[in-house]
């Protein structure tokens, strides 16, 4: 493929030119980088978030980020947002609907967890919304396995007291659930509508589902904080950090690597979240606590390792 040919003609041109001239860009980035880079952006974005708990609540906290994400992809995508009603049949818009949505409720809940429990042991269990996807449909004995495992690491984050509560669990099941959704919905919009359209258009609905929320929520905890420009600079920084800028590695990472590497390296994403919790939140987690993530990680990386590559992938 002319695609897959060009990074080594690149790298090859770029040997024998100065250092000096050497352009810097995503693509001479390893694609494990981007990944480790992506998901180290979206748990510092999530660890800003919950800082922002201290004088917002949760939904105006999720409200902000989707406005932001909604105000960069939309800008991105202007010129094709214009003509999606007439080029597409409302079956295709009613899946992005339902993709929008599904982002806002994933990002609910998640915050609703996050404002609760511990980063770490709340994206450990969200991580089983993309566990299950993988594993669905599944007939390998051995994916049984992995389902015990993150379901055995579950229940010790469920049980491990102090920090822990059900409550927060409770939503970051939910958290998981939307997750899945999210992947299954991203695909089906993919399939009707190229490009970054689609997620775009999503994040608008998603953004107007949440919005009035967002603000009722903001004005009842006293309403000036919606005011502040600080912490509206530093809920745009979330969504950057949390939507755009990891999207755009992923995306650049998934051009270089089979999906199946990919998805082992995603695995490490709860580790990186219970380290980003204990620099940037000062959550330290208990032994117990890291066993149990340690339980996930691996029956993640164990479904997606089996996975055989798809053997064409969409365009999207």
């Amino acid at each position: 493929m002319a695609l897959a040919d060009a990074p080594g003609g690149a790298s090859r041109a770029a040997g024998r030119a100065p250092l000096a001239a050497r352009p810097l860009s995503l693509g001479s980035v390893p694609p494990p980088a981007l990944i480790l880079l992506g998901i180290v952006s979206v748990q510092v974005g999530a660890g800003l978030a919950k800082h922002l708990f201290e004088r917002l609540p949760p939904t105006s906290v999720v409200s902000i980020r989707l406005l932001a994400s909604a105000l960069v992809l939309g800008f991105v995508a202007r010129k094709a947002l214009r003509t999606v009603p007439r080029d597409h049949p409302w079956t295709s818009l009613a899946v992005v609907a339902g993709y929008g949505i599904s982002l806002a409720a994933m990002n609910f809940a998640f915050y609703q967890a996050l404002a609760r429990i511990p980063l770490g042991v709340a994206v450990t269990v969200e991580f089983l919304g993309p566990l299950s996807v993988a594993i669905a449909g599944s007939r390998r004995p051995r994916d049984a396995l992995w389902v015990v495992l993150a379901g055995a690491g579950v229940v010790m984050l469920a049980r491990g007291g102090g920090a822990t509560d059900l409550a927060g669990i409770a939503f970051a099941l939910l958290a998981a659930v939307g997750w899945a959704s999210y992947i299954l919905l991203t695909a089906a919009t993919g399939r009707r509508i190229p490009g970054t359209t689609g997620l775009a258009l999503a994040s608008i609905i998603g953004t107007l589902v949440m919005l009035p929320g967002g603000i009722a929520a903001g004005v009842a905890a006293g309403g000036g904080a919606l005011l502040d420009p600080t912490l509206l600079l530093i809920g745009l920084g979330v969504g950057l950090l949390s939507s755009v800028i990891p999207y755009s590695l992923e995306l650049e990472a998934l051009r270089r690597v089979p999906a199946r590497v990919f998805g082992i390296l995603m695995s490490l994403e709860p580790a990186v979240a219970a380290l980003v919790g204990v620099a940037v939140l000062g959550e330290v987690l208990g032994a117990r606590q890291w066993v149990a993530i340690a339980c996930v990680i691996v029956a993640c990386a164990g479904a997606t390792r089996g996975q055989k590559e798809p053997v064409e992938a969409p365009e999207a």
